[in-house]
């Protein structure tokens, strides 16, 4: 097995180190400008193929053309506060909800999964589930057109996990996910069951489903795909984001390391720490970066311009070519990130502040 193949595994934190290879290795489809162009509208995410890859991505672009329904499905593991990794997931799933009045979210808190793989009470996890929907609702979803529900709760989910056991067989599992314990594959089952839940009679029936997600996640869209057509549902769609690396940059963001990521309940003055503490692409002295440029390639910093802070593309490519040149320090970055991801905090804060009651009746299904 590739070193790629052991990357793919939505339980651990490695990097991938060539997502071209994993596309030609899994058969992803690349995102490429004429799928762009065939949205109604664009997100920084696509147009910087920060999502580089798909599965049946032409087919939530039918829908839109034919104002067909369709739904978007995603969802957090409630082990702690949102960070830029989770922010990602849930910018995509507001934006493919948005481009259609036809389109529904799904949105799955997996306490289930949190319980199997980080050992985390469901009381427990019922809390942080409260304030990971309020920063959903902040960022923009909207929650009038979504259905947000716990793994533990929704019986119907676990109904057709256990359905769709009859249909694997552990080789096969250990075939897509490697030699695992067995609550990881119960866990697997379980979120083809999320995945297939916007295609039951009880949620309208079979339509196109959307699962914008990292491609450490891509082994859950095989089996669910796999599933799908053995038991008469349209096969999910997917579209794959690059994963957030951490502030260091070593491995993915995760909240596993909570000093190497940032969350959007850091205080503004933290963060700004982190940001001045994270890895760039500078060269070892102010001499050398004027002389040689810098590698914005290798820079978190920039990496977290690129994919969650600065929308303007002009912009972007200014601070790039300012860093190749060697016209711009690293300093410089860090201070204008800083700047701008203490703004963000501050006003994302303030509005999740003021929706942390709606969360919570939606978390506990009383709005």
């Amino acid at each position: 097995m590739s070193d790629d193949k052991r990357a793919i595994d939505p339980w651990n934190s490695t990097l991938p180190a060539d997502y071209e290879t994993l596309m030609a290795e899994f058969g992803i489809e690349p995102i490429t400008d004429e799928l762009i162009s065939a949205f109604p509208s664009t997100h920084r995410l696509l147009r910087r193929k920060v999502e580089f890859g798909h599965r049946d991505l032409l087919r939530i672009v039918d829908s839109i053309r034919r104002n067909e329904a369709y739904a978007v499905m995603s969802g957090i593991k409630p082990t702690g506060e949102f960070h830029l990794g989770t922010m990602m997931t849930a910018e995509e799933i507001i934006f493919y909800q948005s481009l259609s009045d036809k389109s529904v979210a799904h949105y799955c808190i997996a306490d289930l999964e949190a319980f199997a793989d980080n050992g985390i009470p469901l009381e427990e996890s019922h809390e942080i589930a409260v304030g990971n929907v309020a920063d959903l609702l902040a960022l923009g979803l909207d929650y009038k057109r979504a259905y947000i529900y716990k793994q533990s709760e929704e019986r119907l989910v676990q109904k057709l996990a256990f359905i769709f056991s009859t249909a694997v067989t552990f080789n096969m599992l250990e075939a897509i996910y490697g030699p695992k314990q067995i609550k990881y594959y119960l866990s697997a089952l379980i979120q083809v069951g999320d995945i297939m839940l916007p295609q039951t009679e009880e949620y309208g029936g079979p339509k196109p489903v959307l699962v914008p997600v990292g491609i450490d996640q891509d082994p859950h869209i095989r089996l669910s795909r796999d599933i799908a057509k053995k038991f008469k549902f349209v096969p999910p769609s997917a579209v794959f984001h690059k994963l957030t690396r951490s502030l260091l940059g070593e491995e993915k963001m995760s909240k596993r390391n909570p000093m190497s990521m940032m969350t959007l309940s850091d205080d503004p003055k933290l963060a700004e720490r982190k940001i001045w503490s994270a890895l760039t692409g500078g060269r070892g002295t102010v001499e050398e970066q004027r002389r040689l440029g810098g590698e914005p390639e290798k820079c978190v910093v920039f990496e977290l311009m690129t994919n969650h802070f600065i929308d303007d593309d002009d912009e972007l490519r200014k601070i790039y070519w300012e860093c190749k040149t060697g016209a711009r320090l690293c300093g410089d970055c860090k201070s204008q990130l800083a700047d701008i991801v203490s703004s963000f905090l501050r006003k994302h804060q303030q509005k999740k502040e003021g929706l942390m009651d709606l969360a919570r009746n939606i978390v506990e299904g009383e709005r």
